[in-house]
């Protein structure tokens, strides 16, 4: 290990230092899973998670997944998401829900929710939030929904995963949902309004909703991230991908406000830090920022390289010379940067109206 890391922390191996001439194709022989893979009585996808009686077919469009540069994208509403849904990914996904587990202190929800019943957790990915939420709250039903079937297929008998677009018209009935969910779903909802509308609607009066969102751009309370510094540029440029996609990064410091003005009641706002290492003194923050720099360490190849190439329209080697360089940034403890971030959560009126004499 190269002597400028932090003493004790790991380097992983670097990924994706094989430069293909364009998007590579998938292996032939293990890339398709099989047609019936979801459709086990035992799977936690059950009869009503693939609608209709094409089953078997949907699941076989759903896992013919697109492969660019060697990383795995969803084939559901391709394009929907910017990130790909290979291992490397979901393990930084079981990371990020590691580090949001240190930031609240072991709660999985700040919104004081009692004996929920139904709970809704939107663009669930590895599906762990929504298995933790099962065991700790055995009297519900935990339905996380998401673009791609890359939950495990054993989990609590009280929870189910559904493949769907939560961006699109919803199907849920009114009033359906105590708690719904919402988590890192920056850069992938067009309307977040429209999108509130639609959890106002599904969600019981009393109910309540919960955004957990953090930012994109880096700084620091000591000036040490400058308007010249890498991390600046960085912010810069996934702010600019959300621009040109229409899906904005910038949702963490909105949701509040924009719970408050769609009707939302007693909306809270709590403010947290997710140093980019372990540059801090506090025991807390030097254990997530850790966390943080080996998520990203091994995590920026899948954040950004659909955005820089695609949306950004990047060349390949300029997109892998940009990672390279976050890569190294990393390492420097005397940079004290971190990812601001938000937990927004609110009430929908117990004496709620009907959505079509809501004041939006």
């Amino acid at each position: 290990m190269p002597d400028h890391n932090p003493p004790g922390f790991f380097i992983p191996p670097i990924y994706g230092q094989h430069i293909p001439a364009r998007p590579m194709s998938p292996p032939t022989t293990d890339t398709e899973a099989p047609v019936d893979e979801f459709d086990d009585a035992d799977s936690a996808f059950g009869g009503d998670s693939f609608i209709g009686d094409e089953t078997k077919t949907l699941s076989s469009f759903i896992t013919n997944y697109r492969y660019e540069y060697g990383r795995r994208y969803h084939a559901y509403r391709d394009g929907a998401y910017w990130g790909p849904n290979d291992e490397i990914a979901n393990e930084q996904q079981d990371l990020a829900h590691h580090m949001y587990l240190l930031t609240l202190d072991g709660q999985l929800h700040l919104a004081p929710i009692e004996n929920p019943q139904e709970i809704l957790d939107v663009g669930t990915g590895t599906g762990i939030w929504a298995i933790d939420m099962a065991d700790e709250y055995p009297s519900s039903r935990v339905t996380g929904v998401d673009l791609s079937p890359i939950q495990p297929p054993f989990v609590p008998p009280n929870c189910l995963f559904e493949i769907d677009d939560m961006t699109m018209p919803w199907t849920y009935s009114a009033n359906q949902f105590d708690f719904i969910h919402i988590r890192e779903m920056f850069g992938s909802i067009p309307d977040w309004d429209e999108f509130f509308r639609q959890c106002w609607r599904s969600l019981k009066p009393g109910g309540y909703i919960e955004v957990v969102e953090h930012s994109v751009e880096p700084i620091s309370d000591d000036d040490t991230v400058g308007p010249d510094h890498f991390y600046t540029e960085w912010g810069k440029t996934v702010v600019q991908s959300g621009k040109v996609s229409g899906k904005t990064f910038t949702i963490w410091r909105e949701s509040a406000e924009r719970l408050r003005r769609l009707g939302f009641e007693d909306v809270v706002e709590h403010t947290y830090k997710w140093p980019m290492n372990g540059w801090s003194p506090d025991r807390k923050l030097h254990e997530i920022g850790r966390w943080n720099q080996y998520r990203l360490h091994d995590g920026v190849e899948g954040f950004m390289l659909r955005l820089l190439t695609s949306t950004l329209q990047w060349p390949y080697e300029q997109a892998q010379a940009f990672l390279a360089q976050m890569r190294a940034n990393l390492r420097d403890y005397r940079t004290h940067a971190y990812l601001p971030g938000t937990v927004s959560y609110g009430r929908k009126p117990r004496n709620a109206p009907p959505e079509a004499e809501a004041a939006w």
